[in-house]
């Protein structure tokens, strides 16, 4: 396709320029430049696709050069990059050097977060606009555009309270497509597909119950009629009653794929007083057949090529097996098995393939939408009365409730189960979602039992070693195939490692999936002629210090981990050697450095990073050269 319209569009200012029929050509161009991005890689698609008329509106209705705009969640960014100026670089979305796939202010002026976490847009631009009313006091507009899925998280309820509380100028548009990445669950649900069938609302119960409460009241039964007339109006305008209580004037709902009409939806509460919701039906996936009928499959679709208009070929069919899909199979046998045993998910069911557990147990499978503190404080409850739960939950989304996996679970000693998804790097996601922060996190609490298999072959012993245990424990495993290292796996034993080989001249202790550049390190050191041992970390705490004093005995002693420096299994490494009183002279540790890792390809940035058996190679030949006193 030429891209004709869109290959002009350099700004949101050359919109303005086009005819109603031009911009509809245009929202087909964007389907079309989307398309060419899925044909070779993984992508956010069926939800970008569904919000190019409402993003094409709002470009048109305001000036965000100098008005705030967020999108919550960021990954249906796209459209937004090709009308501010990125066509040209569009192709290299989410590859190492290329755009980002969310939200990014370092690539423009009108992207204000980078927004990877679902929830947050409302407190966000509510923050923008008080300081922009304190500083620039030149009417600059706020918009907010979240989705129905976010819309159950705490916060997004704390921040409308406090919008209507501070009476600030704010445009909250929930875009609702009846859709997370997989189908929205809850009352909120429910309330809003109630709202589908509501006739549109235009904020009518603040003046509807002005008019009656100016009338004359004549004797009980005219009380009683207007009470009864007040709450048939409310009944009869569900949809939009939930958030005209909290403060907001709610219009809606809309069609969220007609340009021109949102545009005159959009001009009309432009210039509301006060805290507004517009509510926005949308279809994910619109204007794309196969994206309609599975918006949970094109969600983010392996790459694949259109054939006809409604039909798709997959560019390639992968039979790679990832850790995800491991523990899967490891929680469904443990469920299968024991009637005690629960899982919960934050509206990852599809994520983190879960599929099958939600269709065989489903009183056993509990989904809290995207309620990371609320699904933490749930499982405490659950462990509390007997169950055992596991929370299924990527590494970065569990950071959200950090204060309830203190409290409700740490300071209890329950035994909970923390399966820590997309632990490490997460490739073409970028900085948003590389979870690597848990070891630092989680190994800070008391009764914390923190773990992380070395292959696929530790995965079930590892749970079915947690599911015993009377306290709570963490495991984490990578967003990558799975990999076998050669062995007789040893009996899973607390706080005890995984001794693979001793050498003459130094020791590896891998943390995790980073078993297998350790064992080909050795392999490619002995070519060096250097003798270098292995150890399977497997607990990051307790740590195994009885190891720990022998590897420092050997030489040097390198460790390598996915996860941050700071406060990681190489800091608990490093401290269990003071309490030791080792020598720590020729200790390394191989970790993720102070800095946010920019999206790329997992090897490219393993590799970058020196957390490869490359650089492990590096490394080891570096500390073992003698000591040249000075």
């Amino acid at each position: 396709m030429a891209f004709e319209i869109l290959s002009n569009v350099r700004s949101p200012k050359d919109l303005a320029h086009l005819t109603d029929t031009e911009l509809v050509s245009l929202s087909d161009e964007i389907r079309e430049a989307l398309l060419t991005i899925v044909s070779d890689r993984a992508a956010h698609f069926a939800s970008n696709l569904g919000v190019i008329e409402l993003c094409i509106a709002l470009h048109l209705t305001f000036d965000f050069s100098k008005d705030r705009l967020i999108w919550d969640t960021g990954h249906q960014i796209y459209p937004h990059k090709l009308i501010t100026g990125r066509f040209d670089q569009f192709s290299s979305i989410r590859r190492r050097g290329g755009l980002m796939g969310y939200p990014n202010p370092a690539e423009s002026d009108y992207d204000l977060f980078v927004t990877g976490h679902a929830g947050s847009s409302v407190s966000t631009v509510l923050g923008m606009k008080a300081a922009d009313d304190l500083l620039f006091k030149d009417g600059r507009k706020s918009v907010a555009v979240i989705g129905d899925g976010a819309l159950p998280s705490g916060i997004v309820f704390e921040a409308m309270n406090n919008a209507a509380g501070l009476k600030k100028d704010l445009l909250v548009i929930l875009n609702d497509n009846k859709m997370g990445i997989c189908p929205r669950v809850g009352g909120l649900a429910s309330y809003l597909d109630k709202a589908r069938v509501a006739p549109f609302y235009n904020g009518l119960k603040r003046d509807v119950s002005w008019l009656l409460n100016k009338l004359p009241l004549v004797g009980e039964s005219t009380e009683k009629v207007l009470g009864g007339f007040k709450d048939a109006l409310k009944s009869f305008l569900h949809g939009g009653m939930l958030f005209e209580e909290m403060g907001f004037r709610y219009i809606g709902p809309v069609d969220g794929h007609d340009i021109k009409s949102l545009r005159s939806y959009l001009e009309m509460v432009r210039d509301v007083k006060g805290p507004v919701l517009l509510h926005v039906f949308t279809e994910k996936g619109h204007g794309f057949e196969p994206a309609c009928k599975d918006p949970v499959k094109f969600h983010t679709p392996s790459p694949f090529k259109r054939d006809t208009e409604n039909e798709i070929v997959p560019v390639k069919k992968s039979s790679e097996i990832s850790y995800t899909e491991i523990v899967s199979d490891a929680i469904h046998e443990a469920m299968s098995e024991d009637e005690k045993v629960c899982v919960l998910t934050a509206a990852m069911c599809a994520g983190n393939k879960l599929e099958r557990i939600r269709d065989e147990f489903p009183e056993r499978f509990f989904d809290t939408g995207i309620c990371e503190s609320h699904a933490v404080a749930f499982a405490g409850g659950m462990a509390k009365s007997g169950m055992k739960p596991i929370v299924d939950i990527y590494s970065t989304f569990l950071q959200r409730s950090f204060d309830q996996i203190f409290q409700e679970v740490a300071l209890q000693n329950l035994p909970v189960i923390f399966c820590l998804d997309r632990a490490g790097l997460c490739g073409p996601d970028g900085p948003t979602h590389h979870g690597v922060f848990d070891n630092s996190y989680m190994r800070i609490f008391p009764n914390m039992i923190v773990t992380a298999p070395g292959d696929e072959l530790e995965v079930r012993p590892l749970l079915d070693f947690a599911l015993q245990s009377s306290s709570p424990v963490s495991i984490r495993y990578p967003k990558t195939k799975i990999e076998q290292v050669p062995r007789e796996v040893a009996p899973v034993r607390l706080g005890k490692s995984e001794v693979l080989s001793w050498g003459q001249d130094g020791t590896i202790i891998a943390c995790g999936t980073m078993l297998a550049q350790a064992v080909s390190a050795a392999e490619q050191l002995m070519a060096f002629g250097l003798s270098v041992g292995v150890v399977n970390a497997r607990f990051i705490k307790p740590i195994d210090e009885e190891v720990i004093a022998r590897a420092a005995g050997t030489g040097f002693v390198i460790t390598i981990e996915e996860n941050a420096t700071m406060g990681g299994f190489g800091s608990a490494v490093l401290e269990a050697a003071s309490r030791l009183s080792l020598n720590t002279e020729r200790f390394r540790i191989l970790a993720i450095p102070d800095s946010f890792v920019e999206h790329g390809d997992r090897d490219e940035l393993l590799a970058d990073l020196g957390l490869d058996a490359a650089g492990l190679v590096r490394v080891a030949k570096e500390l073992s050269q003698p000591v040249v006193a000075v």
